[in-house]
């Protein structure tokens, strides 16, 4: 079998599979979105179908980035992973600039161009996750070195996660740190260095408890116990909750729902799912998440087969972006974890969270178009000769063969003496 490097591999169809669980979730979180933003829309508006329109449009955008991202060879993503990441790390510093960054709800974490709103940390985990693969594909086997592979991995994590933390946005922290420590085991950490890093974040999560500011402490109380102040920091818990079990099996239905009148906030943006259990019950819950679970196995799946290292760890940290962004979403909305401001993938209303997941789905269709290579031709910073090749069967055999051959044919270098018969004379 002849071993093709990469890009002598003839391309293959995408994951229809994948393609068809991103547009089944995307038709629903339309359906969705104009459900539970109509009352707000119309009220604050005077358009039912503000938000819609406006979701079309972002979706519209992200199926063009969608499609350019599956159309660009990946390995062109991978020279501009430095660029990438710089521009990001100087966009997270300009929205923290007074006058340029918006501010909603008590955070600043958006850069207002025109009528558009551009929310950099979004932005951030698709660059973190595109540098970092490269990166770690380079480091190759020195990555379970310290110095040469934890230190200088936390220390790049690490500004990215300030410039996030300091908006504040700890949702998006979280996702970007957890993407990235999936992305550092795959690459082959040693598990006492993962062991470090679960211990350095105990300690950091302690101290970041110890210096939250008075409303975060109140959603640490309300995750606790939301009906104790049902009026004041439980609401959002307790509302979403009330949404939640009041669908029951198979829910009110679609448009039938009460809580978004006012009851439950952000009912478009980050409490979407609870508006999807109050409206399509359980049965609609579970469907909305097995269409996540099948996005996330043929994503997981993509990465097992990618075609070299680069891809592998690349494909795994998009299908872990989406993944864990999805869990956190739920987990706040059924009070699993404390509320935080991050919105469901694909179903949610959102410019920036719509447009980067469609561009992680386009990217990880584009590694799917290839086949799995044989050999992995990975730049790595210490080349180590290889091991010579050991002979193949028919090389072996047709070795032998040549030896019984000529060991028939040999002949000997010098003639055997004959022994001449002497005649005796006779005697006269």
């Amino acid at each position: 079998m002849t071993h093709l490097p990469v890009d002598k591999l003839q391309a293959r169809r995408p994951d229809y599979l994948l393609l068809a669980s991103t547009i089944a979730l995307l038709v629903l979180g339309t359906l969705m979105v104009y459900s539970a933003s109509f009352v707000v829309a119309h009220n604050e508006f005077n358009d039912d179908a503000y938000f819609l329109v406006r979701q079309l449009a972002w979706i519209g955008l992200g199926a063009i980035g969608m499609l350019l991202a599956m159309r660009l060879d990946y390995r062109r993503w991978r020279l501009l992973s430095l660029p990438i990441m710089l521009a990001c790390i100087g966009l997270l510093v300009l929205v923290l600039v007074p006058g340029i960054g918006a501010s909603n709800y008590g955070a600043v974490r958006w850069i207002k161009l025109g009528p558009l709103q551009i929310q950099p940390s979004e932005i951030a985990k698709l660059a973190v996750t595109l540098y970092l693969a490269d990166w770690l594909a380079r480091r190759g086997p020195i990555v379970g070195e310290f110095f040469k592979g934890l230190l200088p991995f936390a220390i790049i994590v690490a500004i990215v996660a300030a410039l996030i933390a300091v908006q504040p946005d700890l949702g998006t922290t979280a996702i970007v740190v957890s993407v990235s420590a999936c992305i550092f085991f795959v690459g082959g950490a040693n598990l006492l260095q993962i062991a470090l890093l679960c211990l350095a974040g105990a300690c950091a999560g302690v101290a970041l408890l110890a210096h939250l500011s008075g409303y975060q402490l109140e959603r640490i109380r309300a995750f606790l116990d939301p009906w104790s102040d049902i009026q004041g920091s439980g609401w959002h818990t307790a509302q979403g909750l009330i949404a939640v079990g009041s669908g029951g099996l198979f829910g009110h239905g679609l448009g039938n729902g009460l809580q978004k009148f006012y009851w439950v906030p952000n009912a478009h943006t980050d409490a979407i799912f609870a508006i999807i259990g109050e409206e399509l019950g359980f049965v609609g819950c579970v469907g909305v998440l097995m269409l996540f679970a099948i996005l996330f196995w043929r994503g997981f799946l993509i990465a097992w087969r990618a075609p070299d290292a680069f891809a592998r760890l690349f494909a795994t940290g998009l299908t872990c972006m989406l993944a864990v962004q999805t869990l956190v979403n739920v987990a706040v909305v059924t009070n699993s974890l404390p509320y935080t401001g991050v919105t469901l993938p694909l179903l949610s209303f959102g410019g920036s969270s719509t447009v980067i997941s469609l561009v992680a789905i386009g990217l990880l269709l584009n590694i799917s178009r290839l086949p799995a290579a044989a050999v992995d031709v990975e730049p790595r910073i210490e080349d180590e000769p290889l091991p010579p090749s050991p002979p193949r069967r028919a090389e072996i055999i047709s070795r032998s063969r040549i030896a019984r051959v000529e060991h028939y044919r040999h002949a000997p270098t010098q003639p055997a003496p004959v022994r001449m018969k002497q005649r005796g004379t006779r005697r006269v």
